[in-house]
């Protein structure tokens, strides 16, 4: 699809380079720069730059490459981005849930937009809703929310869910709230990711006796595709007998991600192979490829259709025709759009008898991608797609020519020749993107150059095809897998060397850009002093560390787990994490969403875990924990048989225990030995701890209630604390006019979800220690919350930090 190296294109065939890069610059300028707005601006101040910038723009473009037009041209088009973006999101925002529904009982009637998602507990769908009722009075919700249908019960009401197709039309009786996601330093963006989706309210549909009995109305097939891709992936689940494969093989054939199991996520990660997952690129374009090649073939065969169009041009277009709807069914990836956007432009300058140079052509389409899905600029896969593809084209068209132009002969010789590129390219890829990897997720793996050299041509060649074939003759699923069982083999082969994979704190954006250079420099065909010149950009990206409190001093960092607690203990040389969170399903908790990458993040090396005990919004996320940082110690408030007991070493939190890590006191206030009767509810036999350093302390108090609470008031170990973790998440049942008074805390933070079933906190505990004059602090306001015994009366407040106008403010 390329022309010949040495080829010069004719004068009349060459673009004017000028107002097309200013063009997609101050596209990509203008979204971007949109992108960090806090708060939306009014439509006046949107419509005035855009159409100001309109106005600019066509009298600039028509006046070529000149210096000053291209200037002008470069921020014509940043203000007409800024200013179209800015209007979208105005319109979009415009949309969004009235906080007085929120969980209201609404009858909701619409159609299932996109494929059904079936999980361990629940099954989520995306509802396009046509109307809505409260109470029977109409009332206006989002266009598209997200629901879970929920297996089983849910509050003792028994539910049970029937088949549900995407395009069928409902009527479901559901309870709404505004998109809510968990804010922690360095962690996912939930509300971002649903912004971009389109989905601004979530929700679950009630079924129970007592609530109106959901009512299919149509069978439709107003979703063509996701009824498509529903079809293949139950067709994938219902041939393949083992899941984990048979989730592996659906991913290849039609995008489906969330069918990949979180080990498979794990070992992809750690291999470094994880971008295979997804159609990326390399798919798109072999299909293209294989498609232009089967059209050329078939159209050559008809000279009346050569004599219509030439065949060249028929397979170019049918080809590129072909991957656009592969791209589609494959769920329209960002590394798809990518190269689908590519390839449709590199044919229609074919077509247009025009050539471009590779850095042309690659901004047209981060342009282009931008225009169609302005929030993209800020995934991460954006920035790994272009940067990929740009760095192999830069080291391909760096290099010099074979000598004379000649080329080797011989198919040993061109095998030898094919080998070598790849091994190059791989390397050039592996090297080049490390640092952004660190960057991005603070892990890159040290065999991911072998994984991927295996795991890419046996993917792309072998797997992907008879995954996609697969949709024509079913047997075929059965041998993707078992190709699926080989690689899975191999990789966890690579898995088990040392050092398979390297965690690294989080990067401040200066060092990682300069590291980023760096390794662009090293991969590049320069002369070798130049290349060398990359190591020193390197070192302080490997070499740092984050900030530590000084020694004497500790920091709490109370995460944003939704209902559960978890709270990570820093001081100078040592690490404690109070609590692991909640288990949110049976393969998900907040070990490994969130505390896992939490603490990869901070360079974290935990000394100790303590599960305050065995109630699963403190003890869920523990496995994945200990599972990352084996060296830890475990002390816990566990009975007999509990799983972590079996499976860790284990020690029992009694009161008395203390010890002393960098001039800063730890110490178990509860329970005793003998604290409680047999039988007694976990609740009571949670684990308090105490820390301090002589200034400042602080208190985490587990769930006990009440009754505990006196028994600690009636003993002689001191309670008072500057910072309180609210006991029980702010029940009504703890927090005691007395035990408050005791604490006299300045901080009180209550860790628990948003609009949680519970009602926690309770609002006679928040006025409570309002009465005592602390400062309330809720994870659901506050996100994260980070606190310094060298300044006990102030909190860092995550929800509060790089804030931008998509982010939920709950009141």
């Amino acid at each position: 699809m390329t022309e010949p190296a040495g080829a010069t294109p004719p004068r009349a065939a060459q673009a004017r380079p000028g107002p097309w890069l200013a063009l997609c610059a101050g596209v990509l300028l203008g979204t971007a720069v949109q992108l960090q707005q806090p708060v939306l601006s009014p439509a006046l101040a949107y419509a005035v730059l855009a159409l100001g910038g309109a106005a600019v723009l066509v009298p600039a473009w028509r006046a070529g490459r000149r210096g000053l037009a291209a200037g002008a041209a470069l921020l014509a088009a940043a203000a007409l981005a800024f200013g179209g973006v800015g209007l979208r999101a105005l319109a979009f925002q415009a949309q969004a849930l009235d906080p007085a529904l929120e969980g209201r009982d609404l009858v909701l009637t619409g159609r299932v937009a996109a494929m059904p998602q079936p999980g361990d507990i629940a099954l989520r769908l995306r509802l396009q809703v046509e109307a809505a009722q409260d109470d029977g009075v109409p009332v206006r919700v989002p266009p598209l929310v997200e629901l879970s249908w929920y297996y089983g019960s849910l509050d003792g009401r028994s539910q049970q869910v029937p088949q549900v197709l995407a395009g069928d039309r409902w009527r479901v009786q559901a309870r709404l709230r505004a998109v809510h996601g968990q804010r922690n330093p360095h962690g996912f963006d939930h509300e971002l990711w649903q912004w971009e989706r389109g989905v601004q309210a979530t929700g679950y549909v009630r079924a129970g006796p007592r609530d109106a009995a959901p009512e299919r109305l149509e069978r439709g097939w107003h979703h063509p595709v996701e009824r498509a891709r529903q079809a293949v992936r139950e067709a994938i689940f219902a041939r393949i007998a083992e899941p984990g494969r048979a989730g592996l093989v659906a991913a290849l054939a039609m995008g489906d991600q969330s069918a990949v199991e979180r080990a498979d996520w794990d070992l992809f990660r750690a291999t470094g192979v994880a971008h295979l997952l997804a159609v990326s690129g390399l798919h798109v374009t072999m299909f293209a490829w294989l498609a232009t090649a089967v059209l050329g073939w078939a159209w050559r065969r008809s000279a009346r259709a050569c004599l219509w169009c030439p065949a060249p041009h028929a397979a170019l277009v049918g080809g590129v025709a072909l991957a656009g709807a592969y791209a589609v069914f494959s769920g329209w990836g960002v590394p798809a759009q990518r190269t689908l956007i590519m390839l449709a432009a590199v044919a229609a300058l074919r077509l247009a008898g025009r050539r471009w140079p590779w850095p042309r052509v690659l901004l047209l389409a981060a342009a282009l991608v931008v225009l169609l899905d302005p929030w993209a600029l800020l995934q991460a896969g954006f920035w790994l797609s272009f940067v990929a593809v740009g760095v192999l084209f830069a080291g391909a068209g760096a290099g010099a020519p074979e000598a004379g132009g000649a080329r080797p002969q011989g198919m040993g010789r061109r095998a030898a020749s094919a080998l070598g590129r790849l091994l190059r390219e791989q390397a050039v890829v592996t090297v080049a993107l490390a640092p952004l990897s660190l960057m991005l997720f603070q892990q890159v793996s040290l065999v991911g150059l072998l994984a991927n050299l295996a795991a890419i041509p046996w993917v792309t060649l072998v797997l992907t095809p008879l995954a996609l074939l697969g949709v024509l003759a079913a047997p075929l699923w059965d041998l993707a897998a078992g190709a699926t069982g080989l690689l899975l083999a191999l990789l966890a082969w690579c898995a088990r060397w040392p050092l398979a994979s390297i965690d690294h704190a989080a990067l401040p954006w200066p060092l990682g850009a300069a590291a980023i250079a760096g390794a662009l420099l090293l991969v590049l065909r320069w002369p070798a002093g130049l290349r060398l010149a990359g190591l020193p950009l390197l070192l302080p990206a490997l070499c740092w560390q984050p900030p530590r409190p000084p020694a004497g001093e500790f920091e709490l960092l109370a995460a944003d787990v939704g209902q559960g607690n978890a709270v990570l203990v820093r001081t100078a040389g040592h690490a404690l994490l109070y609590d692991t969170g909640p288990r949110y399903g049976q393969d998900s908790d907040a070990g490994h969403r969130v505390l896992v990458p939490l603490l990869r993040a901070l360079g974290e090396r935990l000394d100790r875990v303590v599960v305050s005990h065995a109630d699963s919004d403190h003890s869920g996320g523990a496995a994945a924990v200990l599972a990352m940082q084996p060296q830890a110690e475990l002390l816990a408030s566990l009975p007999q048989g509990h799983a972590l007991r079996v499976s860790h070493a284990f020690a029992p939190c009694r009161a008395g225990q203390r010890w002393q890590w960098d001039g800063v006191q730890f110490e178990v206030l509860h329970p005793a030995e003998d604290d409680g009767p047999p039988g007694e509810k976990p609740n009571a036999r949670s684990c308090v701890l105490r820390i301090a350093n002589g200034r400042a302390a602080a208190l985490l108090a587990g769930d006990i209630e009440q009754p505990q609470e006196a028994r600690l008031l009636a003993g002689a170990a001191p309670l008072q604390a500057d910072w309180l973790l609210v006991a029980h998440h702010g029940s009504k049942t703890s927090s005691s006019a007395a035990w408050l008074g005791a604490v006299a805390p300045r901080i009180a933070m209550v860790q628990a979800g948003y609009r949680n079933r519970f009602g926690h906190p309770a609002p006679e505990v928040v006025r409570r220690l309002q009465a005592q004059g602390a400062a309330v602090v809720t994870s659901t306001q506050c996100g994260a919350a980070r606190w310094r015994s060298d300044a006990p009366a102030a909190v860092d407040c995550e929800r509060l930090r790089d804030v931008r106008y998509w982010q939920h403010r709950p009141d």
